[in-house]
């Protein structure tokens, strides 16, 4: 009586592994070659696993694309958590500072994560509007972070009065995912580390109220 819980319990770790395998290979084939590119074939070639398999999982490549964008959204709350907690007690500038800088290190080492939003982004917006929201969904999470922390200190005279926190917060964002495409063409002269940086310093800079 006891064995088969036992085993469907296996059963279901097992299937939650291989859920993940699949998922990161569909991260990185899309961020590689993009959605429309990529064939449930490749991806089951990539993992391999028989193209039957991988549709028992996720029966369209659609389904397969929504699963990995809630996987990434899950993975950046988890390195964001603290952040969102008891970060925000701290001054304005040092919670955007921190946001920046674990921003920068959570894509420094995993690369294509960013990438992954920035290729499958430029497609869904002309190409898929199921995918587009769910996309436009997850990243208005963070900048509504963003903007908060820019809200924040601006109330506390830390930032500038004349700045938009919401269109700010969105050109940040974008400017990252951007950042780890653009870079990624120009890899052979162009490293990350030295254009994030002064990326960062503008807008930290920037965003301070002016001296008069």
């Amino acid at each position: 009586m006891r064995k088969e819980p036992a085993k469907r319990e296996i059963k279901q770790e097992r299937a939650a592994r291989t859920r993940v395998e699949i998922l990161e290979a569909a991260i990185t084939l899309f961020a590689r070659r993009g959605f429309l590119a990529t064939t449930m074939a490749e991806l089951a070639k990539a993992i391999r696993m028989t193209p039957g398999a991988l549709y028992w999982h996720f029966p369209t490549k659609e389904d397969l694309l929504l699963a990995a964008i809630d996987e990434l959204h899950q993975r950046y709350l988890n390195e964001f958590v603290d952040l969102l907690t008891e970060h925000r007690k701290q001054a304005a500038r040092e919670q955007i500072v921190s946001f920046l800088n674990r921003t920068a290190q959570f894509l420094r080492y995993h690369r294509e994560y960013g990438i992954f939003f920035g290729m499958v982004s430029a497609e869904a917006a002309e190409s898929n509007e199921r995918v587009a929201e769910a996309l436009r969904e997850k990243l208005e999470v963070y900048v509504h972070v963003l903007a908060s922390i820019i809200r924040y200190g601006q109330k506390k005279a830390e930032f500038r009065a004349d700045v938009d926190p919401v269109q700010t917060a969105h050109g940040v964002i974008g400017a990252y995912i951007g950042l780890l495409v653009h870079q990624n063409l120009f890899r052979a002269t162009v490293t990350y580390d030295p254009v994030l940086a002064s990326l960062d310093k503008l807008l930290v800079t920037g965003i301070q109220p002016l001296k008069e």
